[in-house]
């Protein structure tokens, strides 16, 4: 009887989708509506927000192609939330210091506002054309590719 060797390279998923990150200060449904308009996708928001460690909460559209076997997925990067700093309470009657803590979805690229997956490892040759599709938008201040081997966390990306 043969036996076979199973190693970890057996068990890792190969990266099979596209990133895209977005830099705009739009809200997430007003870019949602200008990709639909000038992609020809059909992004729709989805009923439940994308929630990390019982705090962060990102909106998501998502919309999938049933032609080409594809899942469109925008997601914003930012999540502010008011934090209310309790160390400096020293009495009962002390005012309670409130500050604003924002959170990433994607730490390593904190200056992108949203970010576009594409998961189909065929729309990576046509990469480029939907990133100067995006730059086109007047609203838009600048798009470009992400390498998601470079990502340190990927699990943050998964949706479904």
């Amino acid at each position: 009887m043969r036996l076979k060797k199973l190693t970890l390279d057996d068990f890792l998923e190969d990266i099979d989708y596209t990133l895209i990150g977005v830099y705009c200060s739009l809200e997430d449904y007003r870019l949602a509506y200008l990709l639909n308009k000038h992609l020809g996708l059909n992004l729709r928001r989805r009923r439940d927000d994308i929630e990390y460690d019982d705090t962060s909460s990102y909106s998501i559209f998502e919309w999938e192609d049933e032609k080409q076997f594809t899942v469109w997925n925008l997601v914003s990067n930012i999540c502010k939330i008011e934090v209310v700093n309790t160390s400096e309470a020293t009495s009962l009657f002390t005012d309670l210091e409130k500050f604003t803590k924002t959170n990433y979805l994607v730490p390593e690229y904190k200056k992108v506002n949203f970010i576009l997956k594409i998961s189909d490892e065929s729309f990576r040759q046509n990469e480029k054309v939907f990133v100067d599709k995006i730059k086109t938008i007047p609203q838009v201040i600048t798009a470009y590719g992400i390498d998601p081997s470079q990502l340190k966390t990927t699990d943050q990306l998964i949706f479904n």
